[in-house]
């Protein structure tokens, strides 16, 4: 059998009736055309779509605009301005996450479910990103209520964003190459952490923090711009009636919160997501500044640190990607935890023994950790979803997220601060999610599912 190139754009997919070496790219097998040759499958769905390479690039260009944001704010530079330079406490940094995650978990489920009934994602993608773009590059420009008022916005544009960026996969992918077009972006992505990371070691010290987060706002509005012009998704219907109210949030969740109980392992996915992104993201916002007290490190050996880790991540996102092809998201996400608990086991022994060369192995499994997961968690979510609900689902997928980042932080700073147990109890604490995510996940299967009709996209 002769295999195909290994492109990220792989131009047919095994349920494909007609090559599209005789269609033009993006054409849908509902369009006249293929109705006049006979060639329309009795049901339409996502493997019917072939993406262009250039929405394939573009997808791709905007998981490094957004990683610029999440590494050089949310986890490298902000907390640390917090903190250290303007004498905050961690409470400081997690009352600002938690407020930004409750104003997510109301208007999540609402965007999905509008992005489901528009049949669009790009317009609730260019308008998070531009709320993430001003809120940024006013960062450390005034004081310190002000800066965190700002990264409060920053992180609720973001987090929607990400939901209208995730929900696009299908449109830039096939079910042969998802994961590997996944794993590539968030691999590209950890570019943007280089990028994050190097204006911090050019701009930090001679111009200061205003400056390094007005440059990296518009980074990330620079990167994301291919995304805004060039992504092409496939056609969707309108769906009939009034398009979702905010006012029905909380109604349209629980409806969507029953009706994923329809479709086998999704509720069990979405709990298993609360405990394992719990101690990710909590990881991901305290880490510089664990570096820095815990572990003895200075600022250039923190960015440094920061570098081992980007590296590892880009890999194991790479590896994850082809390894979700071939083996599922299932193995593959089981294992990005197991990476987890290691560096947080080994976390705890550096804070507590004071081991600090043990400190960059930290950072290398970590990061292998973080990419393999980031890469497997939405093609394992996409993969059990039901196509004319993934907006919707995404929505839930975002809220569970975003309701562990704001347990989490909170649990780190109750360990930390208030019972006073310090900051190596704190990210000791963090192995108990990651177990429980673990076990959970242990029932849910990713094998292929048959959609019926009505859980399939009304295609165009």
């Amino acid at each position: 059998m002769v295999r195909s190139p290994p492109l990220l754009w792989q131009p047919w997919s095994r349920y494909s009736v007609l090559s599209t070496k005789y269609r033009p790219r993006g054409e849908h097998f509902n369009s006249p055309r293929s109705k006049a040759l006979g060639t329309v499958p009795n049901v339409s769905g996502p493997n019917s779509w072939t993406p262009s390479r250039l929405s394939v690039t573009s997808w791709v260009l905007y998981d490094l605009a957004n990683t610029i944001f999440v590494l050089g704010v949310t986890s490298r530079y902000f907390g640390v301005w917090v903190v250290e330079d303007q004498g905050g406490r961690d409470w400081h940094m997690s009352l600002a996450v938690d407020v930004a995650m409750i104003v997510v978990i109301i208007v999540a489920p609402w965007m999905g479910a509008r992005s489901d009934h528009f049949g669009r994602r790009r317009p609730y993608l260019v308008a998070s990103t531009f709320v993430t773009v001003a809120a940024t590059a006013t960062l450390a420009s005034f004081g310190v209520a002000a800066a965190l008022a700002a990264f409060v916005i920053g992180q609720i544009g973001f987090n929607l964003g990400s939901i209208a960026y995730d929900a696009m996969l299908p449109d830039v992918s096939t079910n042969e190459t998802r994961g590997r077009i996944s794993g590539t972006g968030v691999a590209v992505g950890y570019v943007g952490s280089f990028i994050a990371v190097g204006t911090g070691l050019l701009l930090l010290e001679p111009y200061g923090y205003a400056v390094l987060f007005r440059t990296q706002a518009a980074l990330f509005l620079l990167f994301a711009l291919p995304a805004f012009l060039l992504i092409k998704e496939r056609p969707r219907n309108v769906l009939g009636g009034a398009p979702p109210a905010l006012s029905q949030t909380l109604r349209r969740t629980i409806e969507a919160w029953r009706r994923t109980r329809r479709y086998e392992g999704v509720t069990r996915f979405l709990v298993a997501r609360f405990f394992y992104t719990d101690a990710m993201n909590t990881v991901f916002i305290f880490v510089a500044i664990f570096a820095k007290t815990e572990m003895g490190f200075n600022d250039r050996e923190t960015d440094l640190l920061t570098i081992v880790g980007i590296v590892m991540a880009l890999v194991g996102a790479l590896i994850a990607g082809r390894l979700t092809d071939l083996i599922g998201p299932r193995k593959t996400l089981n294992g990005a935890i197991y990476l987890w608990m290691i560096g947080i086991a080994l976390a705890v022994v550096v804070g507590a023994t004071g081991a600090t060369k043990l400190g960059w192995l930290i950072g290398a499994i970590g990061g292998a950790g973080l990419g393999a997961t980031a890469a497997t968690d939405r093609v394992y979510m996409t993969r059990i979803s039901p196509p004319r609900h993934l907006g919707e689902f995404y929505g839930l997928y975002a809220v569970v997220g975003r309701f562990a980042t704001l347990f989490g932080p909170l649990v780190w700073a109750l360990v930390a601060d208030g019972l006073g147990f310090g900051r190596v109890a704190a990210i000791g604490s963090l192995l108990l999610f990651f177990a429980a995510g673990r076990i959970i996940l242990e029932k849910v299967s990713d094998h292929p599912r048959q959609w019926t009709t009505d859980d399939l996209d009304s295609f165009q």
